[in-house]
């Protein structure tokens, strides 16, 4: 068998497509489009560039995009008085602070002083307490586009055996929880887990978000399984060039799997489009509040 690829990128537009009549219909109803902040501090490239999409996608939907791209030597109470005035400005909805931050900057100060409401990437504690015990919330970008693939690709889930590799607050964790709330019965690995194989083997549906190339060998997975990729890893070949890749072996696993994503085209441009969404979501939170 050859697994069916999904396409991250057919269904991120078609997410895109929908937030924009939703953006519209915010508009008509509102007087004024839904509002995305964006900072960068430091000059990191791969962030300027994927900062730049962002901002590219919120205009494309008809939302107002801003950004504000601070020095690597910013202080840390100067971002979080910046952090304190687009909370207080009615004009934005939505507030994402680039990650990685400088060194010097603590990441997690700097999540909880963004207003829950407006907290678009869902890292602030408040969203991760409520979307832990079932509660609506803003949830994460990336596992909620994996739902939204794994959901597309098998339809109901529930009962079915999920097997989350990694446990990061950014993708692992909060895919537990999603996955969950699905009423899949859902097992957490990661790096040091004893025998990865043998629960590879068992699970229905795979996310990998470790960030290790390669990590799950094709002859681990369950014949017909649902295998989502998130890894996204750069290694050098042979021949001196660069590609990137991801934690799954591709060529292997695609002969086994039901569905698989691809490396690169199919979480990735999942995670802006469900940035809009969110954005969208609190707008429309706070316009009814």
């Amino acid at each position: 068998m050859s697994a069916v690829l999904i396409d991250g990128k057919a269904r991120a537009a078609a997410l895109r497509t929908e937030v924009a009549g939703g953006v519209a219909q915010f508009v008509a109803t509102h007087a004024r489009a839904p509002g995305l902040t964006v900072v960068l501090v430091g000059d990191d490239a791969a962030s300027a560039v994927y900062v730049g999409a962002k901002g590219k996608a919120t205009r494309e939907v008809g939302m107002i995009s801003t950004e504000h791209r601070l020095p690597a030597t910013t202080p840390e109470a100067e971002l979080l008085e910046l952090v304190a005035q687009l909370n207080a400005d009615t004009a934005v909805d939505g507030i994402l602070v680039q990650l990685p931050l400088p060194a010097h900057i603590d990441a997690d100060k700097v999540i909880a002083a963004i207003d829950p409401a407006k907290d678009v990437d869902g890292f602030h504690p408040i969203n991760a307490g409520k979307l832990a015990i079932g509660q609506p919330a803003l949830v994460p970008c990336t596992p909620s586009g994996c739902l939204l693939m794994i959901r597309e690709a098998l339809g109901n889930i529930s009962g079915a055996e999920a097997l989350v590799i990694g446990r990061s607050s950014i993708v692992g964790k909060p895919m537990a929880a999603l996955l969950t709330a699905a009423s899949a019965t859902v097992t957490i690995a990661h790096s040091r887990t004893r025998d990865l194989a043998a629960h590879v083997a068992r699970a229905d549906i795979v996310v990998a978000a470790v960030g290790v190339p390669h990590l799950v060998q094709g002859a681990w997975i369950k014949p017909g399984a649902c295998v989502i990729d998130v890894g996204m890893n750069r290694i050098t070949l042979p021949s001196g060039k660069t590609k990137l890749t991801g934690d799954v072996d591709f060529d292997g696993a695609v002969a086994r799997a039901g569905w698989i994503t691809p490396v690169p085209g199919g979480v990735g441009p999942m995670t802006i489009a469900c940035l809009l969404a969110n954005t969208l979501k609190a707008a429309t939170a706070r316009a009814a509040a």
